[in-house]
């Protein structure tokens, strides 16, 4: 019968438990380097990131065990080793410094320096195989850089034009000065109070639709499911121009890439940067000169619609007042004030009354302001909407978004620009009430809570202008967030799918044309065909001319080379 001797048996289980623990330390190890992370379940992860000093204890009990074992591993196998180099010949010094390393010590012997220099090694592999463990597997926060690709709504194009342009017949708006154009006319103001805020340094944060943006919406909508606001269903008559809230479709997802055999982790907190197109304009308020024949504002014109003198018996209604705003073109604007018996305005009120110029562009918005506004004597603001792309940047359930590039309107953005205007316009005519102005308000409070000066001091260094460019470009910003919200909600397409001729691409495939990668994919996706490498063939193949096709195809882009004939 066959018998293994007990010696044969030890030595199987020193070298197995050394390869398993140089295998568990060299695969952990290179799993981290291969996928760029090895992460535990995120119950896991939780756990161990509310209990840091238990988890610190653990993993430090853990490498020590592991360091421990090794060690003593290796003093086994170099007695083993020592065991059987003096069954032949050898040194007292080589003797010496086998003894050593079994017992974990140094020789310091510099005439023998490589027998000196291995025990020193040794020595401090010995030594730090504790921290070296510790270090290996404390779990460490990271960041993991994830691609997304997906589509947003194209408001820029003559498709979107053609759309928009039916849905203002199916809604009944004949004219932007139509009573009727109205887009949830608070939320422009807040909007436009938000941006004018951030003048003085305030802090601004704009709510629409469940999503928090700083300081402006810069027209965009939220492209990450996380930020997407309102989960809300509208009802048959709360999409498109309809739109009062609701769930904003997310059309992006990860893009896939060599290391999805690992699930991605949830994570403690995510973060993400997209192009995204926007919109906003560039504005410019200033006083109109007395000699100024380009822009003349009446306000001569109003009369006393109601007069009441028992008013302060019965503690009713004093007054109205009917303002007649006219321009040198035939458009005027009414509006209604509150007065007392004599027509007089009370000195707290105030009348701040703005009216549009939309022909062309920069759309030109004059205003003035009476009693408490009197500060803003004649004034316009000339406004020239921009088409942007925007880095918008999530984080901490804050939408935050910067101007990357930007393009004027053009001949296709007419209905875009009609409907720019009409918000902009409606939110001029319902910010004045019976006593007071929105916009005058904001003008006067915003100043007024950051300054210890007066604001009709100030008009001069072109301050409380900036307040109300601001105001504006919040507004305007604020109208393509809202347009884009209401065709992007659920219900405003068949199946919740935008068409592929409204879609405009926030992640595309950039092609390389310095990686041999890209250039031999295109080559292949395009089947282009040439020579081979003779001598003639090398020429001829030089005097090829191709060219890069990027086209649409089963909703990807499908890049290849075609040749010129």
């Amino acid at each position: 019968m066959f018998r293994v001797s007990a010696h044969f048996l030890r030595h199987i289980a020193v070298i197995s438990s050394q390869v398993m623990i140089l295998g568990f330390g060299y695969g952990f190890l290179g799993s981290v380097l291969y996928h760029g992370y090895l992460s535990p379940s995120d119950q896991v992860s939780n756990l161990w990131k509310n209990h840091p000093q238990e988890l610190t204890m653990a993993i430090t009990s853990i490498a020590t065990v592991l360091s421990v074992t090794t060690a003593t591993l290796f003093t086994i196998s170099m007695k083993e080793a020592l065991r059987h180099r003096i069954s032949r010949p050898i040194s007292l010094v080589q003797l010496s410094a086998g003894v050593a390393l079994t017992k974990g010590t140094t020789i310091l012997r510099p005439e023998y320096f490589r027998l000196t220099t291995l025990t020193l090694f040794v020595f401090g592999v010995l030594r730090l195989l504790t921290a070296g463990w510790t270090t290996l597997l404390t779990p460490v926060y990271f960041s993991l850089p994830i691609n997304m690709q997906g589509y947003e709504l194209d408001i820029t194009g003559t498709a979107f034009s053609s759309m928009l342009f039916n849905e203002y017949k199916n809604q009944g708006y004949a004219d932007i000065r139509d009573d009727a154009f109205e887009v949830l006319d608070i939320g422009g103001m807040l909007s436009g109070i938000s941006a004018a805020g951030q003048t003085y340094g305030l802090p601004g944060t704009f709510n629409f639709n469940g999503v928090k943006y700083n300081i402006s919406t810069q027209g965009i909508v939220p492209t990450i499911n996380e930020y997407s606001g309102s989960h809300a269903t509208p009802g048959p008559n709360g999409t498109r121009l309809g739109f009062s809230g609701g769930n904003v479709t997310v059309n992006t997802r990860p893009v896939p890439g060599n290391r999805t055999s690992l699930p991605l982790p949830q994570g403690f907190s995510r973060n993400y940067s997209m192009l995204q197109q926007g919109l906003t304009a560039t504005i410019n308020c200033q006083a109109i000169g007395s000699s100024d024949t380009q822009y003349t504002l009446n306000t001569n014109n109003s009369e006393v619609v109601y007069a009441n003198a028992a008013a302060a018996l019965n503690n009713s209604l004093a007054g109205l007042r009917l303002w007649n705003i006219l321009l040198d073109t035939p458009i005027t604007q009414n509006y209604v004030t509150m007065v007392d018996a004599s027509g007089n305005a009370n000195p707290s009120s105030g009348f701040l009354p703005s009216i549009f110029l939309t022909d062309s562009v920069p759309i030109a918005i004059l205003s003035q302001g009476f009693d408490k506004y009197s500060f803003l004597g004649p004034s316009v603001c000339e406004v020239t909407p921009l088409l942007t792309t925007v880095r918008a940047d999530y984080s901490n359930d804050l939408i935050s978004s910067e101007i990357i590039s930007s393009t004027p309107f053009q001949s296709e953005n007419v209905q875009l620009l009609s409907f720019v205007a009409g918000v902009a316009n409606f939110q001029s005519i319902s910010s004045q009430g019976l006593v007071s102005s929105t916009i005058g308000d904001t003008l006067f409070s915003i100043y007024s809570s950051t300054t210890i000066t007066t604001i009709g001091d100030n008009l001069g260094n072109q301050t409380v202008y900036k307040e109300l460019e601001e105001y504006w470009r919040g507004v305007v910003e604020f109208s393509a967030t809202f347009l884009r919200s209401g065709f992007m909600v659920v219900n405003s397409f068949p199946n919740n799918t935008i068409p592929l001729i409204l879609r405009n691409r926030g992640y595309r495939t950039t092609f390389d044309p310095s990686n041999t990668l890209h250039l031999i994919m295109a080559s292949a996706a395009g089947s282009l065909t040439l020579e081979d490498f003779s001598k003639n063939g090398i020429i001829n193949n030089e005097d090829v001319k191709v060219w890069l096709d990027e086209s649409e195809k089963d909703d990807e882009t499908n890049k290849k080379f075609v040749k010129v004939d």
